[in-house]
């Protein structure tokens, strides 16, 4: 008996002497930690069947998972002596001792390897297990109820060998936990999501899902390889990622990363569509989180979230994968190194992708466009062919006509700007001749300029000008379509990526504070901050530590003007403990840009001339990002004229 004293009157508190828990109790305990829901038990079964080197999987489930579960692949299956076994807390095939009697828990190639799953699932429910083991004539069965083992016995099996697994009754042994499941439909949707990330890390594999007798999923297995990885992230995540994903393949310091971004213009208002792998494994991990607001920080609005899915390959020492039952979690031993190679990875292909639109912009426009029409009933319009889209070029083949000499203009291109701004019209106009010269008579000898062929505008990516509509539009035609840019949102991105270079070639400029500021945090964040003193001072923020849990301010960037230095310290220290980077000033310093960059642009309402509207084309046609502006929104749409023909009911 032990006396414990909280107030006036004691507290008698008996201690029980110290007992074994029987191994049914243990099997439940697990069961808890490794089976939470039905998904999480779907999952256990299909990692299985993707370390039995299955090429094909079948998932059934009945009342979200509750009622029945059935797990059939042609793996290598099971043989009689081996069934008993399985069911056996921490019985494995996916791990051996080395040649010294040791067992590596740090040399993970499988998804399981913990011996957990089958018994932790047969202490809470009823499981049949039937296998036929490669090579063998019979098939066997045992079944485990609520954690009691029955006899193997001889079973019916279709196909030359593999494993089903059955599973009725989930939690009917611990009816505490079917309190806390929520609804068949919520259960349901998680089994989906759940067979769709394995899906998507294991593209030569065929997956197939059905709940309630209904077909959810047909995915065929693909070829291994980008272009099949490819191809089952389209069937997953929908066609529209395939024809907007940037293709990610960068190695550093033995780390690989590859798989596919979206565009900025193809975002999410949630970020359920950010997927990670790591050797094959399907992970949840904050470091992507932070990677992917890190790389995307000036292209899209703090409410907006890109899509990803990326596969993280590296040596299995470098990752711990034994850091939760569920084997939901990894952590690098160098997450450093991970973050960067992906933000930088991302960066690289979002260069790349130059002034490239999501394809879903026209779409949404052509949805808008048809959603208004009114056509009258019974109205078929007679069209006679029209001429090509080189009918309707304003360049004449003998050269460029000045626009002023143009007799194909609409009102407004031959006319001078209505306001005189120098800088804009001169820039402009330098780049689009220079645009014009370089692609109608690069890589010719001296002697063949003067026969070369005339360079016809609309083969440019975003064509040749045609016109302004409420000064604030600029219409375009291509070889194949039209173009419609916002003329201040264009020029808001290419004069904020010019302010960027700037930025980045001379340093951010530094004001000093007259009286250093000190702002006091938790010791562990006042570190972190410290930590990073060097990356904040290329930013323009120069700190340096103040005693235990403080940090002195002395200088901040200039652009930021008069700034609150402790609220800014201390949303980097909140950003530090959450993604591992100063995410918090780089914003700010970009939301300013952006800021200068859109009071510095292009007003709507301005009237261009021919020259500026093509200069202006030109320039976004050269300058990375300049598909969108600096809060994700497009910059321009482009209309095929096969989408445009079938408005008009010409197809």
């Amino acid at each position: 008996m032990l006396e414990l004293r909280f107030g006036p009157a004691p507290l008698k508190v008996r201690l029980m002497p110290i007992r074994r828990l029987p191994p049914e109790t243990v099997n439940r305990i697990a069961a808890g930690e490794v089976v939470e829901r039905p998904a999480s038990a779907i999952k256990e079964l299909v990692d299985n069947a993707i370390d039995a080197g299955a090429t094909r999987i079948e998932v059934e489930a009945h009342g979200g998972g509750l009622t029945r579960i059935l797990v059939a692949d042609d793996g290598c299956g099971l043989s009689a002596e081996e069934l008993p076994v399985a069911i056996e807390r921490h019985a494995t095939s996916k791990l051996a001792p080395d040649e010294d009697g040791l067992w590596d828990l740090l040399r993970i190639h499988t998804m399981g390897f913990r011996g957990e799953a089958l018994p932790s699932i047969g202490s809470v429910a009823r499981l049949t297990i039937s296998s036929r083991a490669k090579g063998g004539n019979d098939a066997f069965s045992i079944l485990v109820e609520g954690g009691q083992v029955g006899d193997v016995a001889p079973a019916a099996f279709p196909g030359p060998h593999g494993a089903r697994i059955e599973v009725r009754d989930l939690f009917y042994a611990t009816p505490a936990r079917l309190k806390f499941m929520k609804s068949e439909r919520a259960e349901a949707l998680a089994i989906t999501e759940e067979i769709k990330r394995l899906a998507m890390a294991n593209e030569s594999i065929g997956f197939s899902l059905d709940i309630d007798g209904r077909r959810i999923l047909r995915l065929p297995a693909e070829h291994p390889g980008p272009q099949g990885r490819l191809a089952r992230l389209a069937a997953v995540l929908g066609r529209d990622f395939q024809d907007n994903a940037l293709e990610i393949d960068q190695t550093r310091d033995g780390v690989r990363l590859s798989g596919f971004a979206g565009l900025p213009t193809y975002n999410r208002g949630n970020a359920a569509h950010q997927y990670l792998f790591v050797n094959g494994r399907p992970v949840r991990d904050r470091l992507l989180t932070g990677a992917l607001r890190a790389a995307y920080a000036d292209f899209l609005a703090r409410d907006r979230h890109p899509t990803a899915a990326l596969y993280v390959t590296l040596d299995p020492t470098e990752v711990d994968v034994n850091v939760h039952p569920a084997k939901a979690e990894v952590r690098f031993r160098d997450p450093a190194l991970v973050r960067g190679l992906i933000v930088g990875a991302l960066r690289h292909a979002l260069a790349g992708a130059g002034h490239r639109a999501s394809t879903t912009v026209a779409n949404q426009a052509l949805d808008s466009i048809r959603a208004q029409q009114s056509p009258f009933p019974g109205y078929q319009p007679q069209y006679q062919p029209g001429p090509s889209p080189a009918g309707f070029s304003a360049w004449r083949e003998g050269g460029w006509t000045p626009p002023t000499q143009r007799p194909m203009d609409l009102p407004g291109l031959n006319e001078v700007s209505a306001r005189v701004e120098p800088s804009f019209g001169g820039e402009l106009a330098e780049v689009v001749r220079e645009a014009y010269t370089t692609v109608a008579f690069e890589d010719r000898p001296q002697q063949d300029y003067a026969p070369a062929a005339p360079f016809d505008p609309v083969d440019f990516p975003l064509g040749a000008a045609r016109a302004q509509v409420h000064e604030t539009y600029i219409v375009s035609q291509t070889r194949d379509g039209m173009v419609i840019v916002d003329q201040h949102a264009a020029h808001e991105r290419l004069v904020y990526e010019r302010m960027k270079g700037e930025m980045a070639a001379g340093g951010v400029a530094r004001q000093t504070l007259l009286l250093p500021e000190v702002v006091d945090l938790d010791p562990a964040e006042a570190e972190r901050v410290i930590a990073r003193s060097e990356e904040l001072a290329s930013l323009g923020l120069v700190i340096e530590s103040f005693g235990p849990g403080a940090v002195l301010v002395r200088e901040t960037p200039a652009l930021l003007g008069k700034t609150d230095a402790a609220a800014l310290i201390r949303d980097i220290a909140d950003d530090l403990a959450e993604n591992g980077q100063a995410l918090a000033l780089k914003e700010r310093l970009e939301e300013v840009c952006s800021t200068m960059a859109c009071h510095g642009s292009v007003r709507a309402g301005r009237r261009l001339n021919g020259a500026e509207m093509n200069a202006l084309l030109r320039e976004m046609e050269a300058t990375p990002h300049s598909g969108q502006c600096n809060h994700g929104r497009p910059t321009y749409v482009e209309l095929k004229l096969s989408d445009i023909e079938k408005l008009f009911g010409r197809r």
